[in-house]
């Protein structure tokens, strides 16, 4: 990594690669302008320097200043959006930073996280704003399908909670798209999937964030935390009983073993029996401070063995319909030895998706979207071997 320093940046300047802040918190993307903003900042919050591994290749004011094509550092929590670039292709932030969909991605975290901030501050927040951000992630659901891969990517670190919620309202939209909600109710479940764990901020740190077990006290004051959110989203947000009967009861289970009523079945709201899959999975797939994540083909296998005790059957096949038994983003082994990508699933043949190459037979590997496109559907002499963990294929290759 190169060092510049921040006194030498000026807006409209384009690095040929990524910009960080200490040597992890990603300030702008190869090829994307710094704004005079992003140097305001790095100021104001006392940055001297910030590193590359490329060089300035274009000088000159930034195209729009409006336009949030940056992730913005955010100095209120640890380390702001990192994005991590292991430096090969298996790296998805790598692979797809310049993307729109990898800045629609950031930019609904940013701007979730900046509602929780004034939520947590005791700052009023409008339910439009809500409403707003709602719109603006079925639309990006809608036309870019490459968010699902940053489910499993892994890559961005940092604002953990407006991660997390931003992750499930994506897999509770999919969701309730394929079991053909009307547009009115798919808005609501999304509503409450962005919602469903802001009750985490009446909780004291040392117990959302501790890295150990939770004592029998902690353990009942975290349960408590759906109360918690049912209160912000009807008395404070004043959003409807729908809403907030979907986030309260998120956690309760299809046997009626779970929390905070202990109500089963379809007694549960079916907007909580979404978003319950839903945050299911991204839990398992997502690093927390007591575990390491699963690779989605895992995770997808432990939904799998459910057998009807905590969600519902049918919320659960039409999950599995939408994401696949490999979702969108996993690394997976073929049958020839070569490693590729999953990029899209096909709901009738959940074991033969589309697949990207990454590293072809032979040992070739290829940058960003070079590799070979194959439909496994009709070639049928591949097949999927296993699935890989890209973190322990980063480590042998290092």
């Amino acid at each position: 990594m190169k060092t510049f320093e921040v006194k030498g940046l000026s807006p409209g300047m384009v690095f040929s690669e990524p910009v960080y802040i200490e040597g992890n918190s990603l300030l702008v993307p190869a090829g994307i302008a710094i704004r005079k903003k992003d140097i305001d900042r790095l100021v104001h919050w006392g940055f001297n320097s910030v590193t590359s591994d490329g060089a300035p290749v274009r000088t000159g004011p930034a195209h729009d200043e409006k336009e949030p094509l940056s992730v913005e550092l955010n100095p209120g929590f640890s380390g702001g959006v990192q994005a991590r670039n292991s430096g090969n292709a298996l790296s998805l932030a790598e692979v797809q930073e310049n993307k729109s969909a990898y800045r629609s991605y950031i930019d609904l975290i940013e701007r979730l996280d900046s509602v929780f901030n004034n939520i947590e501050s005791g700052i009023a927040v409008e339910p439009r704003t809500v409403d707003n951000l709602t719109g603006r992630l079925l639309q990006a659901v809608r036309d870019e399908r490459d968010l699902i891969g940053f489910i499993l990517g892994g890559e961005v670190a940092g604002r953990l909670l407006a991660k997390s919620s931003i992750n499930t309202a994506i897999l509770s939209a999919l969701i309730a798209m394929e079991l053909k909600f009307t547009h009115h109710k798919v808005m609501q479940v999304v509503t409450a999937a962005l919602l469903h764990d802001v009750g985490m901020l009446r909780l004291p740190k040392e117990i959302t964030t501790k890295s150990g077990g939770l004592s029998d006290a902690e353990l009942q004051r975290m349960q408590a935390h759906p109360l918690y959110t049912y209160k912000i989203i009807t008395k404070e947000l004043l959003y409807p009983e729908d809403v907030g009967a979907a986030a309260v009861q998120h956690h309760e289970r299809w046997d009626g073993e779970g929390y905070p009523r202990r109500i089963g079945g379809t007694d549960i709201d079916m907007g909580a029996r979404i978003i319950s899959v839903a945050d299911a999975f991204e839990a398992m797939v997502s690093e927390k401070p007591y575990r390491n994540s699963m690779m989605g083909y895992q995770a997808m296998k432990s939904l799998l063995s459910d057998n009807q005790r905590r969600f519902d059957p049918d919320v659960l096949k039409a999950f599995i319909k939408t994401m696949g038994i490999y979702p969108i983003g996993s690394i997976i082994l073929l049958n020839n030895g070569a490693i590729a990508r999953v990029i899209e699933v096909q709901g009738d043949a959940p074991l033969r998706p589309k697949i990207r190459v990454l590293i072809d037979e032979f040992g070739k590997m290829f940058k960003q979207d070079e590799g070979e496109l194959i439909d496994l559907l009709t070639e049928k002499s591949l097949f999927i071997a296993h699935a890989l963990d890209p973190k322990e294929i980063s480590k042998k290759r290092g």
